[in-house]
């Protein structure tokens, strides 16, 4: 009876801790979702409009704005007053997108659609995530702390197709694992008479308790891990930047930026070593779980 109790004990502990470790993760990472950033502009027509540790940004056309990411509900008084600080309309967004389905990203979305009108595109994958408030997402439907309001999808995206607007186009690349539809945008921006390829990477990142091996809910998630290392290394990046901050360096390149102007984010040597990083780390923990560790 004792060993038996003491098993029970055991599992229970072992689910609690399992938990609050996910709870005191996403905990952490929230610090700094929240807190506010200056606004400026990167490059060409592209700009940074989010958090210190969410990133959004505002593609300016004469046609219309692109948003890519909508954040938290508590973000959206921040990205407005960010656009209008550059001097430009949040009622002039056109176009609403995301680098993938998790409420940190898109719990917004439905708010920024009312607010300005955009069109609200989303990887087809992430699709049914989006549209159910997050109910259908394969790691997180059943924690209601990253449940939000469904919104409707206006167009659907698939691999490598084009949004376009006001004589910009960005690529849509599905760079899948992190969630299903998770997607990595590419773009075109000139400044000063030179041209240069943007890469904005959706994530590559294998959080606390995703199962990699014997997954039901997503049988062929390490499989589109390893696609999505595939598609990134494939890129070409001139500027590196991601869907948090913290992916490119924000906060020590943005002290630079004053003084060294663009070339502080043209870091091709960046986003290659940050990729292999990433791989690498991927390999790591699917060895590990291969293991039975």
């Amino acid at each position: 009876m004792r060993k038996g109790r003491l098993l029970i004990s055991i599992v229970l502990i072992s689910v609690w801790l399992g938990v609050t470790g996910s709870f005191n993760y996403l905990k952490a990472q929230a610090n700094d979702w929240t807190e506010p950033f200056p606004p400026f502009k990167i490059a060409g027509n592209l700009y940074y409009v989010g958090s210190k540790g969410l990133a959004n940004y505002l593609i300016t056309t004469p046609k219309g704005h692109i948003l890519i990411n909508s954040d938290l509900e508590e973000n959206v008084p921040l990205i407005r007053a960010s656009v209008e600080k550059l001097g430009f309309k949040f009622t002039d967004i056109k176009v609403l997108l995301i680098s993938h389905a998790h409420w940190d990203h898109n719990a917004a979305s439905d708010t920024i659609k009312k607010l300005t009108g955009a069109k609200y595109m989303v990887m087809e994958p992430d699709v049914s995530v989006v549209e159910s408030g997050g109910k259908t997402d394969f790691q997180y439907g059943n924690d209601p702390t990253t449940l939000y309001k469904p919104t409707k999808v206006d167009r659907v995206l698939h691999d490598g197709e084009e949004v376009k607007l006001g004589g910009t186009t960005l690529v849509a690349h599905l760079t899948p694992g992190h969630t299903k539809g998770c997607t990595t945008w590419t773009l075109k921006v000139e400044e000063g008479g030179k041209k240069y390829n943007v890469v904005i990477v959706g994530s590559p990142n294998v959080n606390p308790g995703f199962r990699l091996v014997n997954n039901t809910a997503y049988p062929k998630i390490a499989e589109d891990y390893q696609k999505t290392f595939d598609v990134l290394k494939s890129l070409k990046c001139d500027i590196f930047l991601g869907a948090h901050g913290n992916y490119f360096g924000l906060e020590m390149k943005y002290p630079r930026f004053k003084d060294e102007g663009i070339s502080v984010f043209v870091d091709p040597v960046g986003y290659k070593n940050y990729v292999e990083e990433r791989e690498q780390a991927f390999k790591k923990e699917l060895a590990k779980q291969k293991s039975g560790q």
